[in-house]
């Protein structure tokens, strides 16, 4: 049923406007992120972009920033609808700002395992929790006059063989987990999109799936949007065709390209009725977006500086507290700010942190707020001094911007020149000094062959570790010399495009700089000529570098020593977009280098530590009893710092509850590493409908942390739950000593999550929340904080 903002004898009218030739053009996109623009019937050229997170536009730019969100897990963990919806409507504003029409998310598959590499953008394990969150985005994004387009349809889980996997599962645990958030999606919000995803369902491909896309999307559910494909997911002509695909990405290549679609209709393998049905609907979405008869136009401003409180409100309504024990007299948190002289902030990430996970999701935020600037801000009367104590990303740390100068005088940070054959100046541009990166040729100039990257770097003499990461050829010179003239290449192994992303092979080297390499401001001139194999594809340049004096044994002691003599000691802990990413799964939960070495060392010297997990998907805490608190960040915004300093202190509340049940132990988790790895290319769901909780309670086993979990700065008394019918109506009363914010839970039994509803309170306040009930199942409802700590049983109403 056509949606009531589009007028259908319109569009079909300009429909039959069309010559065969030009409707199969439009069905396959003019580059990496728009489509073909048909002047004749007023339509526009659609951009889309990436957007789980944050609205990246067309190119990945430092230069043209984009407000960074907390990531889909932490958005569902703030079991707010409101919140969710405000996501939607600022990546609505950003998409309108960029001249974006079609927003690439948001991503509702399940987050079947923890091991799952890119559980960091789903919302959750639990399908109604994940199509609550995912539909109130939608209708953000929506309420802006974009498009949303949920993804990836349907049972893309895993990342392991993505391209490739065919899942294999009941039909009913289809529909009841994996089909439910888009069926409730489609019905609730009306995405004006959809992306079919890579793998196949069944036996076949999602971009052929007759059966799902055409019976049941199209027909069953009543949607009339458009489905396009994931890049590079469309592997034929007819199958594709007929099998209910709208469009294919990106363009300009690709299966339907090349005349072959018109053709295929010509010789009468697809009926041009269905050719009709697919141009409809990508008009019926042009006309939605105002591409059709206008355009969205871009503002060229930056992104919104109003955004930035309400990023920091959201990252910390989704942080959870994990465990909240008493040092003393009263619990850890939140930390007496007046109290504090000497604050330790030790770890990797309180100075680079994880802001977002890897892969196409990416954003190049304007700024970032670590941990150690937020905690500095907020304690300006206190010495908050920071250790990096272990050291765990694979790559070597990016050079700051601020030692970088450019040659050409502009400024700080490298200057970047585009190369022909002859070796030419195309053109030029000043960069930052993090990984550079351009896809589908955006950003490069035609006839580009090499890249050089230079800058004057401050330095000092002595030993130094360089880095270089990307694939292609690198020849480095450093203060006139050559120091490096080295190919690297893809991993042999690796099937997917964004591979080089990912895991991008870099080489390190040894350099000794004596006074000789510096000039008068000590500077040493740096030259990296890189070439690629391709500027059509993923080119990616990175350089490293690190002071030799670096000594594991001497800065773990100095960490430690910084603890001993802190009043508080703030360890932040986590993984990073290395380990949490696109493209592939985990193959461990556990922290990545000696963290958990580090944490139990710190809780050994004070007794007052404060662990802050920044990661994005579960890991094992060995160490959870030895300290005695635990807050969990996500991967945290552009404002992580901010909000962080706000939650510890206390000025905000922390908010979340647990989207994902947290394992105790390794033996515990449901679904474990090999069964997201397809044997003989068939991925077997064979858990059926034991997934996330629903596990742990049918097996009677304990996770470190169960689905629903998170603590308050407050206590909630359960009074009453009377059973309506449609909805539970919940009495409670806050019996802490200021205000809080509850969620509380419905679940059925056996424990299944009925339905979910906020209460806020005063002190001693008494308050009543009606919790609609998403579904009515079977059995008694029972009522309470999480699927571990059900208080109360629901009585009948009378």
């Amino acid at each position: 049923m056509a949606m009531p903002d589009t007028d259908e004898a319109q569009l079909q009218a300009q429909v039959a406007k069309l010559t065969l030739a030009d409707k199969a053009r439009l069905l396959t996109g003019a580059d990496f992120w728009t489509l073909h623009p048909e002047p004749e019937i007023g339509l526009s050229s659609l951009v889309l972009s990436d957007g789980p997170n944050g609205v990246r536009g067309t190119a990945w730019d430092e230069r043209d920033p984009s407000l960074l969100f907390p990531v889909g897990a932490a958005l569902a963990a703030t079991w707010d609808r409101s919140a969710a919806r405000t996501a939607g409507e600022w990546f609505g504003e950003e998409a309108r700002r960029r001249g974006v029409h079609v927003v690439l998310g948001p991503t509702v598959n399940l987050q079947r395992s923890p091991f799952g590499g890119r559980n960091f953008e789903n919302f959750s394990e639990d399908p109604q929790l994940v199509a609550e969150i995912g539909a109130e985005v939608v209708r953000g994004i929506q309420s802006r006059d974009v498009a949303a387009t949920p993804k990836h349809f349907v049972a893309n889980d895993s990342e392991t063989d993505r391209f490739t996997y065919d899942v294999v599962l009941d039909e009913p645990v289809l529909r009841e987990f994996y089909l439910e958030p888009f069926r409730s999606i489609v019905q609730q919000a009306g995405p004006w999109a959809l992306m079919a995803a890579y793998n196949s369902v069944a036996g076949q491909t999602m971009t052929e799936n007759r059966r799902l896309n055409n019976e049941l999307l199209k027909a069953e559910w009543g949607w009339d949007g458009l489905l396009m494909s994931d890049w590079f997911a469309a592997r034929s002509v007819d199958a594709t065709a007929l099998g209910g695909l709208d469009l294919v990405m990106p363009g300009p290549g690709g299966p339907w390209s090349g005349g072959e679609l018109e053709k295929a209709v010509q010789d009468g393998r697809v009926p041009e009725d269905v050719l009709d049905d697919k141009v409809l609907r990508l008009l019926r979405l042009a006309s939605r977006t105002g591409a059709l008869g206008g355009r969205v136009h871009p503002t060229g401003e930056g992104p919104s500086e109003q955004a930035r409180p309400v990023i920091r409100r959201v990252a910390a309504e989704g942080f959870v507290l994990l465990r909240n024990e008493p040092a003393g007299e009263r619990p850890v948190l939140p930390l007496p700010a007046d109290e504090l002289t000497k604050v330790a902030v030790i770890g990797e990430n309180a100075v680079l942190p994880a802001l977002q996970g890897g892969g196409s999701s990416r954003v190049s935020p304007a700024h970032a707020v670590t941990p150690l600037d937020g905690l500095r801000a907020a304690l300006p009367g206190a010495d908050v001094v920071h250790r990096r104590g272990v050291r765990h990303r694979r790559l070597l740390d990016a050079l700051p911007r601020e030692q970088v100068i450019d040659p050409d005088g502009e400024g700080t940070g490298f200057r970047v020149e585009f190369l022909d054959e002859a070796g030419q100046v195309l053109s030029r541009e000043l960069r930052g000094t993090d990984r550079l990166l351009w896809i589908g040729g955006t950003g490069i100039p035609a006839g580009t062959r090499t890249v050089r990257v230079r800058g004057q770097l401050a330095a000092e003499a002595g030993e130094h570790v360089f880095a270089v990461n990307g694939t292609g050829r690198f020849e480095v010179q450093l203060s006139g010399r050559e120091v490096l003239d080295e190919e690297l290449a893809s991993d042999e192994n690796a099937s997917d495009p964004l591979a080089d992303l990912i895991a991008p092979p870099e080489r390190r080297f040894d350099v000794v700089l004596v006074d000789t390499d510096l000039d008068e401001q000590g500077h040493a001139p740096l030259s990296v000529l890189f070439t690629p194999p391709d500027t059509s594809g993923l080119v990616n340049v990175g350089i490293g570098h690190r002071a030799q004096e670096w000594d594991d044994a001497s800065e773990l002691s100095a960490a430690l020593a910084a603890a001993r003599e802190a009043d508080v000691a703030v360890v932040v802990v986590g993984t990073n977009d290395e380990v949490e990413t696109e493209g592939r799964d985990r193959g461990s939960l556990d922290l990545p280098g000696a963290q958990d070495a580090l944490v139990s060392a710190v809780a050994e010297v004070n007794s007052r530590t404060v662990v802050v997990v920044n990661a994005g998907s579960p890991v094992l805490m060995p160490w959870r009893d030895e300290v005695p608190a635990v807050l969990w960040t996500w991967f945290g915004s552009q404002e992580y710092g901010d909000a962080l300093a706000d939650v510890l202190l206390g000025s905000a509340e922390p908010g979340g509850r647990l989207p994902e049940t947290f394992p105790a132990e390794l033996a515990d988790v449901p679904v474990p590493l090999p069964a997201l790895q397809p044997v003989d290319g068939a991925l077997h769901y064979s858990e059926g409908a034991l997934l996330g909780y629903r596990a742990y309670a049918a097996e009677g086993v304990l996770p470190a942390f169960g689905f629903g979990h998170g603590l308050g700065y407050t206590a909630w008394e359960y009074l009453a739950a009377q059973d309506e019918g449609d909805a539970v109506r919940v009495t409670l009363r806050n019996i802490g000593e200021r205000r809080g914010r509850e969620v509380v839970q419905v679940y059925g039994d056996p424990v299944r999550l009925a339905g979910f509803g906020t209460a806020e309170a005063e002190a001693g306040e008494q308050v009543e929340v009606r919790i609609e009930l998403l579904h009515r199942p079977d059995g008694p409802l029972s009522v309470g904080a999480s699927a571990q700590d059900l208080r109360l049983a629901a009585e009948p109403a009378r």
